[in-house]
């Protein structure tokens, strides 16, 4: 007897029947095997019946939390141990249900008793089942085996195959005899690293094929546990005159018993590869819609099938290449380390393909909240967006909780050779607040530097129907990724382009009178003319700008050739790669124990410094103080644009063993002089056991014969930043008064300001109580301004 469908279950419940009773052996290898950690433990009883189990484990010590799928059980666990204390009894199909009401700090020890054979997907939820657990923790499976049932029953018994799969992964695992029930402790990851792996060799000349690509309600992709001992997606060759898509469907009946109609079978790329040296020709087919249940029709090829989520398939072991291969080709990321191949998209009309978890749209839901509080997100159109576009399906390489995470935490999605990420989902908050200050309007076409897709979607959301997205990346990947999942899960009004995005859009892109809103996902040192040429009189051009090294999120109005700061986001993002990527000037001194970086772009004579900081340190106090948590992100800024022969200085040994007390990895705002150099740090000047009573000063230290004076200018400036700029609320900081103009523009021409000159346009910014006159006509800019070489 297998039941498949709750209402079985509920039948059984209510008809008062039950299972085997728990054994005492049972007990005693729970005793041994699983103890109750000292000071108490909690444990998960998954499917817990009419409560024996999750009764037995709260009288040994544990708090347990009992789940099961049917009210009726639940019911009757209640009514029978009605007097049994900690226990937490709880309606849910483990497989299916969100899992919120489940312990969100993990369990000690995770229990399935008779329960295994009865899992759908049972890969993936003991996956999830081991993500729950806590360090030293066990999963306890306790179920009937072949050879100890008898055969009218033996489809609720596993064989040894299945024993063995199910301890794939774990880094111990125990079988012990519980009175001829397996009894099996697990222990370690429950992962095992994704491979993909061949075959044994073909007769054939060439071989060709068709994938099909199937998700289920929850968005999770359809595998089969083949007796090659492999995870396959549903498949085979085509057969006489058949298509592709006709295959696909065809395969997926034959094999799954999943019907699919061919008008919803899309072929989205032809992959070219070899298996064994001979060459390989596979349609990846796009299923966006089915009906039937799963079934195991060809049981002398496959042992099961079943559905995985996507962030789980870089720990399902061997995956057969041309499946894997085509799950990155509609995933692209979500498994690593692939063989070489060549991807031929075709260019098919494919409809988004519904389907997420429960947990996915409360997860959503608490993310935007978390935003809304914060006042990232004002306006109702960009909480709904948040609340709507499924960040979760344009970064499928991690679980649904860091997908969501509503903090300060971006999805790096993609990394160079030496580590650094280059593309990533930025943090929902700073997205909200970007798109919030575009202004948009419904309709408004808007141009995106920078690919990731959720971005983009979360502003097509935003602007509505009437609105459109061009979304630019000059990584080829980036731009593949993007698209399968606008593809996947988009509105149709994002276009994503592979060009340098530092050029603008693509001509034939470009509405008649230019963009109404203009965002940059990406860190720049100077803005792109074609940036502000492609933007609309009174557009709006939100940009992560770098001003000595420090970046804010700018947001710049357009009138004329200008642009107009109306705010600025302190924020980080990945670097540029296109024609605006740069590389810092960097002086090594002292053996590397300190690098003096000139973020302007031009390094200043450095000759005479190390001898000099080998000499007397001279240190000036400012007298300016600040308690925990003060915001002094301004103080950097105001320095930066204020403060010629301005530089950043880093250092890389501990305080103790430098001749600076800056903080290893750590970087302070700077002077350069003829050798000398002065720098600025925070020195604590009270102690306390809370935040509340500690308190630093801001605190100058110089080298050299200049040192002094370079040092005065330094406190100088923090005081002034103390009078004019900073203010007892952090968010109320002043921001300085910020124009853009482009290169080439005459001093007389410019307002009055200090000025930092790149490539492409010259900044122009005033500070409260910074005054700083005009240049006069032919005049050069004054030694009050800051000028960045190119």
């Amino acid at each position: 007897m297998t039941y498949t469908a709750r209402d079985e279950w509920e039948q059984h419940y209510g008809e008062g029947k039950g299972w085997r009773q728990l054994g005492e052996r049972e007990r005693q290898l729970l005793a041994e095997h699983a103890p109750v950690p000292e000071g108490g433990g909690r444990a998960l009883d998954v499917g817990c019946g009419t409560g024996e189990l999750a009764a037995h484990l709260a009288r040994v010590g544990y708090r347990v939390d009992a789940v099961d799928l049917t009210d009726s059980a639940i019911a009757r666990a209640r009514e029978e141990y009605a007097a049994v204390e900690g226990v937490r009894w709880l309606r849910l199909d483990i497989e299916r249900d969100d899992p919120a009401p489940l312990h969100e700090e993990g369990y000690d020890l995770i229990t399935m008793r008779l329960v295994y054979p009865f899992l759908r997907d049972r890969g993936r939820t003991v996956h999830g089942l081991g993500e729950r657990l806590r360090d030293g923790g066990a999963l306890v499976v306790i179920t009937p085996v072949v050879e100890h049932t008898p055969a009218e029953r033996r489809e609720i018994a596993l064989d040894e195959d299945e024993l063995t799969l199910l301890g794939a992964g774990w880094k111990t695992v125990e079988r012990l005899d519980a009175d001829g029930l397996a009894f099996l402790v697990l222990r370690g990851p429950c992962h095992l690293d994704t491979r993909a792996v061949e075959k044994r060799p073909t007769t054939g000349h060439a071989l060709t094929g068709a994938l099909a690509v199937v998700t289920d309600a929850a968005g999770r992709v359809l595998l089969g546990r083949s007796r090659h001992g492999m995870l396959e997606l549903p498949g085979g060759k085509t057969t006489g005159p058949e298509g592709f898509a006709a295959a696909a469907v065809r395969e997926l009946a034959e094999e799954t018993g999943l019907v699919a109609d061919p008008a919803d079978a899309y072929v989205m790329t032809m992959l070219v590869d070899d298996s064994h040296g001979v060459p390989r020709l596979t349609a990846v087919v796009r299923i966006t819609a089915w009906t039937g249940t799963l079934a195991n029709p060809e049981p002398d090829t496959f042992d099961r099938w079943e559905f995985f989520d996507l962030h789980a398939l870089a720990c399902v072991g061997d995956v057969f290449v041309p499946a894997a291969l085509a799950i990155d080709a509609v995933w692209p990321g979500t498994l690593r380390g692939l063989p070489p191949a060549i991807s031929y998209p075709v260019a098919a009309d494919q409809p988004p393909v519904p389907g997420e978890p429960a947990e996915a749209a409360r997860l959503r839901t608490a993310m935007a909240q978390v935003v809304i509080d914060g006042g990232w997100a004002p306006s109702a159109r960009v909480q709904e967006a948040l609340r709507t576009v499924p960040r979760h399906r344009f970064a499928p390489e991690v679980n649904l909780a860091a997908a969501y995470d509503g903090g300060d935490r971006a999805v790096i999605t993609r990394r160079d050779e030496a580590g650094t990420a280059i593309s990533s989902v930025s943090a929902a908050w700073l997205q909200a607040d970007m798109i919030e200050h575009l202004g948009l309007e419904p309709g408004a076409v808007v141009f995106e530097a920078g690919s990731g897709g959720y971005n983009a979607e979360l502003i097509a959301h935003v602007t509505g129907p009437g609105g459109r997205v061009v979304t630019v990346d000059i990584d080829p990947w980036v731009v593949r990724r993007a698209r399968r999942f606008l593809t996947e899960a988009g509105s149709g009004r994002v276009t994503a382009v592979e060009a340098d995005a530092a050029l603008g859009a693509p001509a034939h892109l470009v509405p008649r009178g230019g963009f109404d809103a203009a965002m940059i996902t990406y860190n720049c040192w100077d803005i792109a003319p074609a940036w502000r040429e492609q933007l609309a009189e009174g557009g709006r051009l939100v940009l992560p700008l770098e001003m000595g090294g420090y970046t804010r999120a700018v947001t710049f109005e357009r009138r004329g050739e200008a642009l107009h700061a109306r705010h600025f986001t302190y924020c980080g993002f990945v670097r540029d790669q296109g024609q605006q990527a740069r590389t810092v000037p960097v002086l090594s001194l002292l053996d590397g124990g300190l690098t003096l970086r000139f973020e302007h772009g031009t390094a200043a004579d450095a000759a005479g410094l190390e001898e000099a900081l080998r000499g007397r340190r001279h240190e000036v106090a400012t007298g300016v103080t600040m308690g925990a948590n003060a915001y002094f992100a301004s103080l950097q800024l105001y320095a930066a644009t204020t403060l010629s022969g301005f530089c950043r200085l880093a250092a890389h040994q501990e305080p103790d063993e430098a001749v600076t007390a800056i903080v290893k990895d750590h970087h302070a705002p700077a002077l350069i002089g003829d050798a000398s150099l002065a720098y600025l740090l925070h020195v604590k000047t009270k102690d306390g056991d809370s935040p509340q009573d500690k308190e630093w000063e801001w605190t100058v230290h110089a080298f050299g014969e200049q040192g002094p004076a370079l040092a005065e200018r330094l406190a100088a400036t923090v005081r002034a930043w103390d009078r004019h700029v900073r203010a007892d609320d952090n968010d109320e900081h002043a921001d300085p008064v910020l124009t853009a103009h482009p290169a080439g523009t005459p001093d007389d021409a410019l307002p009055a300001g200090d000025v930092l000159d790149k490539e492409h346009c010259r900044l122009v910014f005033r500070w409260p109580g910074h005054d700083v006159p005009p240049p006069r006509p032919g005049e050069h800019s004054g030694a009050g301004t800051v000028r960045e070489g190119v």
